[in-house]
């Protein structure tokens, strides 16, 4: 149990500090990051949006219990990163600017897997208790 712990208290932290990065940074004044948007064909709305939703998604995965919601956190953070590499992609960026993603996209696995284990191992615990 302690090194289903220990990874997944790695990747998540990875993954949410990763997720407040992205989310700070949508309300900084950014000229490249408003570049970046302009080249994609979004208004700065859409990633102020993004923004709390995914502070919401990293209240989600922090507070204990409440594992539906945790659900959607994982859902909506998976639903972003695959929506930024499609349109990064789709606008037509080098790869060498979107193919990060594939670890964003690893570390959130894990981090997903590892909390279902995290989940199995409790109640094989509280079961033989």
């Amino acid at each position: 149990m302690k090194k289903i712990n220990i990874i997944y208290w790695i990747a998540t932290g990875l993954l949410l500090a990763l997720m407040l990065w992205s989310a700070v940074g949508s309300f900084m004044d950014n000229p490249q990051g408003a570049k970046m948007m302009e080249t994609m064909g979004y208004r700065p709305y859409v990633f102020h949006f993004l923004a709390v939703a995914k502070i919401l998604g990293i209240i989600a995965i922090l507070v204990p219990g409440f594992p539906i919601l945790k659900e959607w956190a994982y859902a909506g953070f998976t639903f972003d990163m695959l929506g930024a590499t499609y349109s990064m992609y789709a606008s037509g960026m080098p790869v060498a600017q979107w193919a990060s993603m594939a670890i964003f996209l690893a570390i959130l696995a894990v981090s997903y897997i590892y909390y279902h284990k995290r989940l199995k191992a409790g109640a094989v615990k509280d079961a033989a208790v």
